[in-house]
Order: structure tokens, then C-alpha cells, then sequence
């Protein structure tokens, strides 16, 4: 046994040696591997054979300078470093622009936006939603220099829709900028949405159609069914991200689309709980990946607790939608597709603006109310990251706790568990909120510790910076746009060929015209005559020569920001489509009418005995159109929601269950239809 003893020590202490040789460990238990260090005016450590960057300039390695320790330790080291007002400036996210930038206004000229960080601040005196006075200005976006060097902020929502090369470049000047500060703790940009065709592209929902590859809309991807491309989409968009310095997304959607007229269904993965729940997962895992790393883009999963059950599908970012209800009994429903971003790791969650009514949770909006977030989110869902409010929940859309002072606000929100606030550049409240003692540093410094660790294990610490020049060759490329072409043929649904007109034969004379009215006084119709003999079908110019007429049709309620708190309604006539137009080209000739849908509408006034053709899009391009009812490709989409058949069952269904479980009668089109020509 002696001898057994001594040959086992002997071989454990010649595999250690081993192990200690070859640098698979050391005795401290840090990394040894040097990471590629991206710095521009900090000096540099050396040590040994190893580098690192002298971030606070006192020419010595503290810990939170040094990449081979624990996370944990950095954060404690770092966070003993901080002011409370660096702390506090710390907790804010707010917009943060380009000089001359001006990409959301009606009509903007196309320009090349400059970098720079001479913004004047954006000083808010109006509630933006309900046009009523605040009861004091909001510093909604901050200049840079001031916002980074005075107000301490490092976190940062990009707007800008330009080049990869200007974007990269801003990210390197903000990250320098941030650099030359005292800790020289590093920013992060997030952004909404940026590779997607949409038709509501408005600030704090989707950039648009950018220079990013171009993929469907997020309902388009649902409607694929193609999981491992959904994958592939989120791998491919991350790259395009990361090339150019944004690192955190503003993103995605796991509401439901359960109530027909909310109108930010355009964002979600349809009305299934199931597939939204494989969607969200894969899409986390695609941007972030197994854990966060230097290549990671973070998200942010919105809106806890689902956003999709509002009273009358009005929207929470208004008084008149500030109520969120269940009369079906379906809560738990909408939590699945947060549970499975939670098991996927995602890096945040949004809580939503609305307050609960007829439930047992308090009746304050979600980012106040501590039954939603440290009771359910925290302990009984086992999320441990980042609680960030949407936008201006303290200012603008205070839902049930509009008698708290800004100061009891702010107070009651951290409580329940928010560590950053979105909407605000300007930390002077909340920094009075713990000076006050309404919150203690302790609290705070709970927060910070999640905001930092996002930032250490996405490799901030070490190289914040991107190259320009790389960034323009890897965003919008033709190998990643391949990729998304397929996707954006596999969006499209068809939903009837009565008349078995599709695919088109060869030589079949086309009419193809698309209908969009953007509500600024232009003549609705377009008539597209590709060139391309690709499809081997001829264009013409007028129905009277068709044999065939393609009606690509676009309705539109407006943006969600134009609302009134008016009735929503989903028919056709009520967005934007004249039916009396489409009718007169259904009786005059065999018509394949195409439908965008951004919201389950309602087609009664023109399902006549003449629509024997429907095929349904949720932001796509003509060229995979053409592909489809050409036959060069065989659709293979199916809807993921379901159409109701007329806007009486609207106004009679529960908003919290999923169309294909609501009763017999209501539904035109179902989850799940789609057909294929084979």
C-alpha cells in the first residue's frame, strides 16, 4: 500500500509539472494566455512577459487592471475605486448621436455623418408621448464629452443609420474618449434592431433598412421554421455588430402576439409561446453564445412580463394604454419565451412600462413593481443579469406611482430590482435619490456589479476598439446576404392557390404593382417592370395587357408613436388600402394579391370569389417575391399568427390567448397555415 502511495504522488506531482510547463495553469489559479491589449492613450504595464493597460494612470497593476484574475475580483477592486458619482452616471442609458445626424427625420437628404462629440444636449420640457408638460426638463441625450467626463455615463443607445466605417470610427473616438477618464472605464453602445426590412422603422423600435444584411422581418423569421438559420442569423449579425463597436442589443421581442390590434406585433416572433420560446433561444445563443466573450453581442430581451395582452391593444408608452390585462387567465403563457432567453443567457431583460390590472401583483407599471421583478424574474425564474428600464418610466410613463416624487420614484424602481435607467443623460436625481439616504450605496453598488460584469466578460477592458477599415468589409457582405436571400424567400407564406395559378408559367405576361400609402401625398402605386429575364415571365406596363396581375399590397396603421388613443382597427380600408383600387384589379383579371403583414389584418373587404391567390409577407424583397410565384422557389413559410376574420371578433376576443385557441369562428388564416406547390 506504502509503495501505491509513493508511485501515485510520484505521478501526480510529474503531471503537474507537466501541466505547469506547458502553461495550462498556474499556482495563483489566473490566466496566462495575453490577450490582445487595444489602447490609445494609457500607458502600457509590463510584467514579466505579459501586458497590461494602466488604466487609472498610477503606474502600478491594480487587480481590475489585471485580465489573468476572476471577474469577481475585478469588479470588488474596481468598485472600491468608484465614486458614488461615478456610480451613479454608471446607471444611465441614453441616446447618444453623430454630429448632423438626422437619418429618422421625413424626407432627410442622405448625408455621410461625421464623428465628433459636440452635440448640444437634447433637453426634453414635454412628455414626448402625451404632449403634457414634465415636471421638470429631462436631459435626454447628453453631449459626449460632457456625458462621459462630467455625467460619467458609459452606457450609450446609437440611433444613427450610416456607414459601417462612420459607425466604427464614432465607436473608437467614444471608447477613446472614455479611456482618458479617470478609472478609464470603457463604454458600451447598444442599438435597436439594424438587420431587418420593416415597415415601422421609428426610434426605439428598428433602424431600418441600414447598410447590415437584409433579413426578414423578426415575424419573417418566425415564419421560416427554420431554427438552424435563425441561428445563423443572429451568428452573422453579431459579426456585422461587433465589427463596428456596437456591442448590446436593444433587442429582441419575447411578447406574444395574442391581442391582434397591439401595434408593435411587427417586432415579435407571432402569437406561439413554443416557438417564440425556440426563436428567443436561438437567437440569444447565436448573438451572445454560450457565455459572453470578446466576440459577444449582449442582449437585452424585452418586455417583462409580455408586452402583447394591452386592454384594447393600446400601447403603455401612452396614458390611454397603461393597462395590461389577462381575462383568459393565460400570465404564465407569456412567460415562457422570457424563460427560455433566461436558460439561454441572456444578458438583460426589459421590463415593460404597463401596469397589471385584475391580477394578484401590485397595480404600478412593471419596472416599479417588486411582485413582477425581484419576486417572480429574480427568485422564481432564476434571473441573475442586468434589469433595464425601457425608456422614461421615471419621467414620462410613471403607471401607478404618478404621486411619487421623482426621488420616491427612483427609489421604488431600485428596490425592486432596476439597475439601469433608460431615457435620462442626466444623473442628478437619482444621485440626490441616495444622497438622501432613500437608497443605499450598498444597493447600488449591486447594480454596478452587474453592469461591470457585462463589461469584463465581453472583453471591454482589454480592447473596446474596432478597425474601420475591416468593419466596411465584413457589414452587408455578399456571403452573409446569401444567407439572408434564402431567409428572406423562406419568410413568405402561401395561404391560397385556388386556382392552382401558382407557380406562373414560363412566358406568363405580368402586371406587378405595389401599393404603399406613407401618408406624404405621393401616388400610392408603383409599377415595377423588372429587366431581369430570370423569371422567364414578361412585364408589361398595364392590367389590359396581363394575363396576370401581381398586387403587392402594404397596409399601414403608422408608426406606434403617431397613436391618439383612438380605436385601433385592423380592416384594410382603416390602413391605408383602397379597397375600391384592389377590387377593380381582382374583377378585372386573375390577381395574386400579396399581403405585408405587420399586424394580423383584416382582408373581409376584398376576400371575394376573385381572391383565389394569397400569399402573405412579413418584410421581404422583391427579388424573393418574384422567386416564389415564379417557382424558382417553393414557399415554405407558415403564419405565426393567426388572422382574424373580422373586426366583430376582435372586439369580442380574450388579448391574452394566442388566436389558435381562440374559439371556432374567429380565425381567417390560422397559426401554421402555409402551402407548399409539392
Amino acid at each position: 500500500m506504502n509503495k501505491l502511495n509513493r508511485n501515485f504522488r510520484c505521478f501526480r506531482l510529474t503531471f503537474w509539472i507537466v501541466f505547469m510547463v506547458l502553461g495550462l495553469g498556474n499556482a495563483s489559479g489566473q490566466k496566462s494566455n495575453q490577450p490582445i491589449l487595444g489602447y490609445r492613450t494609457v500607458e502600457i504595464l509590463k510584467i514579466n512577459t505579459l501586458q497590461f493597460k494602466d488604466l487609472n494612470k498610477n503606474n502600478k497593476l491594480n487587480k481590475y487592471e489585471d485580465w489573468r484574475l476572476p471577474v469577481d475580483d475585478r469588479i470588488t477592486d474596481l468598485i472600491d475605486q468608484m465614486t458614488l458619482e461615478e456610480k451613479i452616471g454608471f446607471m444611465l442609458i441614453s441616446t447618444t448621436r453623430l454630429a448632423g445626424d438626422n437619418s429618422f427625420q421625413a424626407n432627410a437628404p442622405k448625408t455621410e455623418i461625421t464623428s465628433g462629440f459636440n452635440e448640444e444636449d437634447l433637453v426634453q420640457t414635454t412628455n414626448m408621448f402625451t404632449r403634457k408638460p414634465l415636471p421638470y426638463p429631462i436631459v435626454t441625450a447628453a453631449g459626449t464629452t460632457k456625458g462621459v467626463l462630467t455625467n460619467h455615463l458609459r452606457h450609450f443607445i446609437l440611433r444613427a443609420n450610416t456607414s459601417a466605417k462612420t459607425i466604427a470610427g464614432w465607436s473608437n473616438n467614444l471608447q477613446a474618449l472614455s479611456e482618458s477618464s479617470r478609472l478609464g472605464i470603457p463604454s458600451i453602445v447598444a442599438s435597436n434592431p439594424r438587420n431587418h426590412i420593416t415597415a415601422d422603422a421609428s426610434i426605439g423600435l428598428s433602424v431600418g433598412t441600414t447598410v447590415f444584411s437584409k433579413w426578414p422581418g423578426e415575424l419573417g423569421l418566425a415564419a421560416m421554421r427554420d431554427l438552424k438559420l435563425t441561428r445563423e442569423f443572429a451568428e452573422i449579425a453579431a459579426k456585422e455588430w461587433s465589427a463596428v463597436g456596437l456591442r448590446k442589443g436593444y433587442m429582441y421581442m419575447a411578447d406574444l402576439a395574442t391581442e391582434p390590434r397591439w401595434q408593435r406585433i411587427e417586432g415579435t416572433f407571432g402569437e406561439d409561446a413554443d416557438l417564440a420560446s425556440n426563436m428567443i433561444r436561438e437567437i440569444v445563443l447565436g448573438f451572445q453564445g454560450k457565455k459572453l466573450g470578446h466576440h459577444s453581442v449582449a442582449l437585452t430581451t424585452k418586455h417583462f412580463p409580455g408586452g402583447g395582452p394591452q386592454v384594447d391593444g393600446q400601447d403603455p408608452h401612452f396614458d390611454w394604454g397603461k393597462d395590461q390585462h389577462y381575462p383568459g387567465g393565460m400570465f404564465e403563457y407569456h412567460l415562457k419565451p422570457f424563460k427560455a432567453a433566461i436558460d439561454a443567457g441572456t444578458s438583460a431583460i426589459m421590463p415593460y412600462y404597463a401596469k397589471p390590472i385584475g391580477t394578484a401583483y401590485e397595480e404600478v407599471g412593471f419596472s416599479f413593481n417588486s411582485g413582477i421583478i425581484n419576486d417572480l424574474l429574480r427568485k422564481k425564474m432564476g434571473f441573475k443579469g442586468i434589469i433595464n428600464s425601457d425608456t422614461g418610466p421615471i419621467e414620462m410613463m410613471p403607471w401607478g406611482v404618478e404621486n411619487l416624487s421623482i426621488h420616491e420614484r427612483y427609489q421604488k424602481a431600485i428596490q425592486c430590482g432596476v439597475d439601469i435607467f433608460s431615457g435620462s443623460a442626466d444623473p442628478t436625481l437619482l444621485l440626490e435619490t441616495v444622497k438622501k439616504g432613500l437608497v443605499t450605496e450598498e444597493r447600488i453598488n449591486e447594480s454596478i456589479t452587474r453592469l461591470l460584469r457585462e463589461k469584463f466578460e465581453l472583453g471591454l477592458f482589454e480592447n473596446p476598439y474596432v478597425d474601420a477599415e475591416n468593419a466596411a468589409k465584413v457589414v452587408g457582405n455578399s456571403e452573409f446576404q446569401k444567407k439572408a436571400d434564402l431567409a428572406l424567400r423562406k419568410s413568405i407564406v402561401l395561404l391560397r392557390n385556388n386556382a392552382s395559378i401558382l407557380p406562373l408559367a414560363k412566358n406568363t405576361k405580368v402586371y406587378f404593382e405595389t401599393y404603399l400609402d406613407n401618408g406624404r401625398g405621393k401616388n400610392p402605386i408603383t409599377i415595377l417592370k423588372p429587366e431581369t429575364t430570370k423569371w422567364n415571365l414578361e412585364f408589361v406596363s398595364t392590367k389590359e395587357e396581363a394575363d396576370v396581375v401581381l398586387l403587392w399590397l402594404m397596409p399601414s396603421g403608422g408608426s406606434l408613436f403617431s397613436s391618439a388613443g383612438k380605436p385601433i382597427e385592423l380592416s384594410l380600408s382603416k390602413n391605408k388600402i383602397d379597397i375600391a383600387h384592389v377590387n377593380e384589379l381582382l374583377n378585372a383579371k386573375p390577381t395574386i394579391v400579396v399581403i405585408n403583414y405587420t399586424s394580423p389584418w383584416i382582408i373581409d373587404e376584398i376576400d371575394n370569389p376573385n381572391a383565389k391567390t394569397i400569399l402573405a409577407t412579413f418584410g421581404t424583397s422583391t427579388e424573393a417575391l418574384l422567386d416564389v410565384v415564379s417557382g424558382e422557389f417553393n414557399p415554405t413559410g407558415k403564419m405565426p399568427f393567426t388572422t382574424p376574420v373580422s373586426e366583430k371578433v376582435v372586439l369580442e376576443n380574450k388579448s391574452d390567448v394566442p388566436g389558435f385557441m381562440k374559439p371556432k369562428g374567429y380565425a381567417l388564416f390560422t397559426f401554421g397555415d402555409g402551402l407548399s406547390y409539392k
